[in-house]
């Protein structure tokens, strides 16, 4: 993930959200005296001193990135804006992870106990893939139709997000915030700038997709503003005089600072930074960008390969689907060829809602009928629930599908599993289990809230997170579907092939546009000719794999490792392998990279053996 949020801090785990977690803040007011007690070297042991170390590396790490703590339930810094463009900030980024990683290296891994090992592998892959990425200019494109600061700050101020607004001080806290972003919005512009100095700028049909973001963010009337939302739904403590302040405050703070920034913003995108943005659509077409997107791809898979063999995995895994596509089409006793199946699936009107709330309905029964057979594969599952909602209108012309965003750390708000109704005609009945399998239970929802509730484990380690461990669960999710009985109708069947399609499809498309000179149109007529996929979905895909590269190679690579090592244990094991403990294994340390969790199931599969 994860990815352009607040230096890719939030990118990453962009789905984390919460309010206070009194377990968090402990962690915090014990990281100082912990650290101290480090200091004492050989009377400790390395078990004690690692321990001590990323507690104190967490809390420093929050005060870098307030922002971040607010996400993950530490209220600490909630008026801070924190400053990821600035030079202060790229060095004290810089220098917090050489100080750690310098640290960290002092202490013998052997020397911990194993659960710590994985975690010691984890803070120092952490540390050096931080280092690397600093190397290239990703600050001087800050903003993108999909992830930005702008758009978080906007999900925020809404009052439905991780920003609480349970007091007056929790008000007055975001209009402290704000401030710090007015002078980031400043910043941004002044860094784009050097951007087109650089060449280093975003593809020209981003740029005309983020000038109507803003727009609808702007409003002559100041109680329509997002912004606003937080006035409309006072605490019933609230004094009368509080509300009354609180109103007129609001009021000068979107009137007087909000909205012309926004405005200089986006004047700024339609006046400077349009015309000097670059006609060609992938990374390859930046100074360096050849290498730099390899490092996005080993960033974001967390493996060593090559982008040629991302992209040929990714032929073989598209020509294996439709293959499998061809067999639904025949059981069903659809009589044209596969291409006029797909155009059957994606416009016949029974196969859609015909509104937006009959989708959400929809699958709100379907969360119903997944979670009955959940416990016959699961040991451990979640504490929080999660609701299903329609994305917020401000974004739904440019938004995914869907997305997951997750419960509030303290219990206080479920996870939202959110559907985006904008186009019904994207969001076909035959895909619904799939996808819920894939956004909620047991995929992204098991997986990060799971994640969240993990207890005896570093504060680091349970607020990482790496995309092909988060998305190659969720796809893993969609694979495991089939053994739960949930595609016993074929249509939904080739629902689950469609979006595995989309995910192999990723494979040769973002490689395809980063590293071997594809257009725009080439990667739209490739996810044309091999899926059923509605058009708006397909350009909205291809334009996000051109705002965050890399991101999307990580679902199929994620997928097929976890699926390697369920099939390496189960030969491995014979009638001692138990599948709900292997799924255990899995969720029960965070998120890993690829070769870490190799490594834990390697272990675990070794124990189980003698």
């Amino acid at each position: 993930m994860k990815l352009g949020l607040l230096a890719g801090s939030i990118a990453l785990i962009l789905t984390l959200q919460g309010c206070s977690k009194p377990e968090v803040t402990a962690v915090q007011e014990n990281s100082t005296a912990n650290a101290a007690a480090a200091e004492q070297g050989e009377t400790q042991t390395a078990e004690q001193r690692y321990l001590a170390l990323v507690d104190a590396y967490f809390k420093d790490y929050l005060k870098l990135e307030p922002i971040y703590a607010t996400f993950v339930g530490v209220n600490d810094y909630n008026a801070d804006f924190g400053g990821d463009l600035t030079e202060d900030y790229l060095k004290a980024r810089h220098d917090l992870n050489t100080r750690y990683l310098e640290q960290v290296r002092a202490i013998n891994p052997k020397q911990l106990p194993a659960d710590l090992q994985l975690s010691y592998d984890l803070f120092v892959y952490d540390r050096d893939m931080a280092l690397v990425d600093e190397t290239y200019p990703s600050r001087f494109m800050p903003i993108s139709q999909f992830y930005s600061t702008v758009i978080t700050m906007v999900q925020l101020g809404s009052g439905e997000s991780a920003q609480p607004f349970n007091s007056v001080q929790d008000y007055r806290n975001w209009e402290q915030r704000v401030d710090g972003f007015i002078k980031w919005v400043s910043l941004a512009e002044n860094r784009m700038d050097e951007g087109i100095e650089s060449k280093v700028v975003l593809p020209r049909v981003l740029v005309e997709r983020i000038i109507p973001q803003l727009d609808a963010m702007l409003t002559t009337d100041v109680t329509q503003s997002i912004f606003y939302s937080p006035i409309l739904h006072f605490p019933e403590s609230f004094s009368e005089q509080d509300k009354a302040e609180l109103t007129a405050r609001y009021q000068a703070m979107i009137t007087e600072r909000i909205l012309p920034a926004l405005t200089s913003l986006r004047d700024y995108f339609k006046q400077t930074y349009l015309p000097k943005s670059r006609a060609t659509d992938g990374w390859s077409g930046l100074p360096n960008g050849k290498a730099w997107y390899q490092h996005l791809a080993n960033f974001h898979t967390t493996t060593t390969m090559s982008v040629d063999e991302i992209h040929q995995i990714g032929l073989t895994e598209v020509a294996r689907i439709l293959s499998e596509m061809d067999k639904v089409r025949a059981q069903v006793g659809f009589k044209g060829d596969l291409k006029a199946f797909f155009a059957a699936l994606s416009s016949e009107p029974q196969y859609f809602y015909d509104d937006r709330q009959g989708l959400i309905d929809g699958y709100m029964v379907l969360k119903d009928k997944i979670n009955k057979v959940l416990p016959n594969y699961f040991n451990v599952m979640p504490k929080a629930d999660y609701v299903v909602k329609p994305v917020e209108s401000f974004r739904e012309q440019s938004a995914a599908g869907a997305s997951y965003e997750a419960p509030a750390v303290d219990g206080s708000r479920p996870g939202v599993f959110y559907i985006n109704t904008y186009n019904l005609k994207a969001q076909p009945k035959w895909g619904m289990t799939t996808l819920s399998l894939h956004e909620a239970a047991p995929g992204h929802h098991f997986q990060i809230a799971i994640k969240q509730e993990l207890t005896g484990v570093p504060e680091f380690q349970r607020f990482s997170g790496y995309t092909a461990f988060e998305e190659g669960w969720a796809l893993y999710a969609e694979y495991l579907g089939v053994e739960m009985g949930l595609f016993t109708d074929p249509y939904q069947y080739f629902g689950k092939l469609s979006d595995e399609m989309l995910r192999a499809m990723r494979l040769v498309v973002d490689t395809g546009l980063h590293a071997k000179g594809w257009s725009r149109e080439q990667a739209i007529q490739y996810m044309k000719d091999n899926s059923p996929m509605a058009e708006s979905d397909i350009v909205a895909e291809v334009e996000r794999y051109m705002a965050i590269p890399g991101q999307a190679l990580s679902y199929k690579v994620g997928q097929l490792k976890i699926i390697a090592l369920r099939a390496r244990a189960e030969k491995a094991l014979g009638d001692k392998f138990d599948l709900k403990a292997f799924h255990d294994q899995i969720l029960t340390s965070g998120s890993l990279p690829m070769a870490v969790m190799e490594q834990k199931i390697d272990r675990w599969i070794a124990a189980k053996q003698v």
